[in-house]
């Protein structure tokens, strides 16, 4: 279905792609090639939301030599007027004659029927090449259509030993100057960034993006339940931010609510049943509702421990440094399991060196991941 040539035209839309990795949300990150003939005559990727799709930017550079050519494009073509007109319009209009799509768009507004309209027109349609390395890509963007929330990223840098600080808080620094560079890489691709109260408080961070160049910031989101943290945090800096809490409206707080509100914080009232914490599974709610793709997380034991025990973990991003501190914070605060079949389990994505750390990238498995890996409950626990 697919030859040599196909895979490395593809190749190259995805890494054309990448080039939006930090600008597009709440878009997906798109790339196309428009080749004739075995020659690339045009190419291109979505850069912002508002801005011309990856096919547009493609089809004006290729111009007439679009006619009788094939599209390569990371995903399917849209066939909805949103900001900007249906790309399978543009198609069509610019007379390809074959579409290779690495996947279907998950965008309900989409959801085969770009493909179906292009089909329509005559054109031949085929899609599924490197679709794994499409899915991942955009998994932010997929998770969000698909479940309403976004794909949670946790973050934590720590010793061989599991420790992100020693029993006095000291935690500057674990891990090396390449690390810290890397986790802010992984700051910036996000749509926000996570943390809760007490790192806030311990920590005063400003929980920016600031050892590599972006043209935007991501939201900050502090999980703060009592609303303790004072108006003068680093984190209240320039930019977007909301604070998620569970006090209600009556509740007497000295005008604090108000002081926040004057720093241009966004407030958000979510008790869980308990009436003491935040609603976590809401919070993510509200975040897919405002159009965000990937939530970056950079806190403490005890939150990194509530969105796990709530399931509401994709992926751990770790930092491992070759140094053991025999002693002190944990970055997650989980209690013990009854038995090994009630352990989280976590599937291997990549380790990769990081100046003198590792950093392992682990995708939490759930039950449908399990079964469809073909583990029965025996196997689970062997």
């Amino acid at each position: 279905m697919f030859d040599a040539h196909d895979q490395r035209f593809m190749q190259r839309a995805l890494d054309l792609a990448r080039q939006g990795l930090n600008t597009t949300m709440p878009n997906p990150r798109v790339g196309c090639v428009v080749v004739r003939d075995g020659e690339v005559v045009g190419e291109g990727w979505h850069r912002r939301a508002g801005e011309p799709h990856a096919e547009v930017h493609a089809l004006r550079q290729a111009g007439a030599r679009a006619r009788g050519a094939t599209a390569y494009v990371t995903l399917e073509p849209c066939a909805h007027h949103g900001r900007t007109p249906p790309c399978a319009d543009r198609l069509v209009e610019a007379g390809v004659a074959r579409v290779v799509a690495a996947m279907e768009d998950p965008n309900p507004l989409v959801n085969g029927q770009g493909l179906a309209r292009l089909q329509a027109a005559g054109i031949d349609v085929r899609c599924g090449l490197l679709r794994e390395q499409a899915h991942e890509l955009n998994e932010g963007f997929i998770a969000r259509m698909q479940r309403g929330w976004p794909w949670v990223r946790v973050k934590a840098a720590t010793s061989l030993d599991g420790f992100i600080a020693l029993p006095s808080g000291e935690s500057q620094w674990i891990t090396g100057e390449a690390a810290r560079a890397d986790g802010h890489a992984w700051r910036a691709r996000a749509s926000a960034i996570l943390t809760g109260s007490g790192t806030v408080r311990a920590d005063d961070p400003a929980m920016t993006v600031r050892h590599v160049a972006v043209e935007r910031q991501p939201v900050r989101v502090v999980v703060d339940a009592r609303l303790q943290v004072g108006s003068h945090a680093a984190v209240f800096g320039p930019g977007e931010v909301w604070v998620a809490h569970a006090l209600p409206p009556e509740w007497p707080d000295d005008g604090h609510r108000q002081r926040l509100i004057d720093r241009g914080v966004r407030l958000l009232y979510l008790p869980a049943a308990d009436g003491r914490h935040v609603d976590l599974k809401a919070l993510l709610m509200e975040m897919g509702r405002a159009g965000f793709n990937e939530v970056h997380v950079e806190a403490g034991a005890g939150l990194n421990a509530a969105l796990l025990k709530d399931g509401l973990v994709d992926e751990l991003l770790l930092y491992l440094a070759p140094s053991l501190l025999g002693q002190g914070l944990p970055a997650f605060a989980l209690p013990a399991v009854a038995g090994l079949e009630k352990r989280i389990r976590l599937a291997w994505r990549d380790v990769t060196p990081v100046g003198d750390d590792l950093r392992v990238r682990l995708r939490v498995q759930r039950e449908a991941d399990l079964e469809q890996a073909g583990a029965g409950p025996a196997d689970r626990g062997s």
